[in-house]
């Protein structure tokens, strides 16, 4: 970016600002240089030369079909927009664009047990090739991680050997969202595998605990594709309503997974949503809440739990 440009200095101000809060933003740099070039080609080089026309002209030469991708590009644009009024660079935002509703949400696709153990096997079952040794292992594990223990897809691909506690059964997951490291406690059975990985790895050093080429972690992207192929392959049944599986649909089954296991077990929900903020990584239960799809199973065990709790009353009123 030009220093001398009040545009880009302003745009470079904001990007740091959110970073030293700790987030990443790299698609909202990338689409702020789209921004930036797209105004320099019109001669803007000022924030107040930013007009509501000149924004929609920008909004609509980055046509974007679906409306959560819409209205991303618009949260991008008012964020930056909005920041700059706080820093009395502008009086007010000229950012008049509305954002487009969502009419089609659709719920996660959530794994039951059989549903992921099939997925898994399959998975284990993936034969090598010439550029990947050990890609069944690999990806049984990856996939592991994220429905055993909730991980996010770049989390369980980006840990190194050196993240794995073997003795304190701790998985040190570094660089989540928002730059957050935190530590993941778990069970023998997640142990027993990161300890095989780490062991095909050569259990030593500080190289990634993925790799193919014993350099470079696997990439998320890799993953991903890999599990679309292996649920079509599987044909799970997916539900009116309910979006086809992907990657981060683990995570959501994992959550949702917890939550279930908390009302058959007598537990408090709402006591231990902090616990889990925590364990997923997240800045706040209402982050955590997004994942909590309610289910069939999840209303049922909650409508036993009220029938217990209110039973006195009635037996009283009888």
């Amino acid at each position: 970016m030009n220093d001398n440009d009040a545009l880009a200095t302003a745009v470079a101000g904001f990007l740091a600002h959110k970073r030293a809060l700790g987030r990443k933003y790299r698609t909202e740099e990338a689409t702020l240089r789209l921004l930036l070039a797209f105004t320099g080609q019109r001669g803007v080089t000022d924030l107040r030369q930013l007009t509501p026309c000149l924004l929609d002209a920008f909004v609509a030469s980055r046509p974007r079909a679906r409306a959560r991708s819409f209205n991303h590009l618009v949260g991008i644009l008012g964020c930056f927009l909005d920041w700059a009024v706080t820093q009395h660079y502008l009086e007010a935002a000229p950012l008049h664009t509305t954002r487009r509703r969502e009419t089609a949400s659709r719920l996660p696709f959530l794994f039951d047990t059989a549903q992921a153990r099939r997925l898994l096997e399959a998975a284990a079952a993936l034969p090598d090739n010439p550029r990947a040794t050990g890609r069944g292992p690999a990806y049984h594990a990856i996939f592991a991680l994220c429905y055993g223990l909730g991980l996010r897809a770049g989390e369980a691909c980006g840990l190194r050997l050196g993240d794995v506690d073997a003795g304190r059964q701790l998985l040190v997951v570094r660089g989540g969202k928002f730059g957050k490291s935190r530590l993941v406690p778990h069970g023998p059975r997640i142990g027993a595998l990161l300890a095989r990985q780490a062991g095909r790895r050569g259990g030593c050093g500080d190289g990634p605990l993925f790799s193919f080429d014993g350099r470079h972690s696997v990439h998320p992207c890799s993953a991903s594709q890999v599990f679309h192929r292996l649920v079509t392959e599987l044909a799970f049944p997916v539900p009116d309503g309910v979006s086809p599986p992907r990657l981060h649909s683990l995570r959501h089954s994992f959550a949702v997974g917890c939550l279930l296991r908390w009302y058959r077990e007598g537990a408090d929900p709402q006591a231990r949503l902090y616990r889990l903020s925590t364990f997923m990584g997240h800045v706040s239960p209402a982050s955590t809440a997004v994942y909590l799809t309610i289910t069939p199973q999840l209303l049922a065990e909650a409508g036993r739990r009220f029938e217990a709790f209110a039973e006195p009353a009635w037996l009283e009123g009888n």
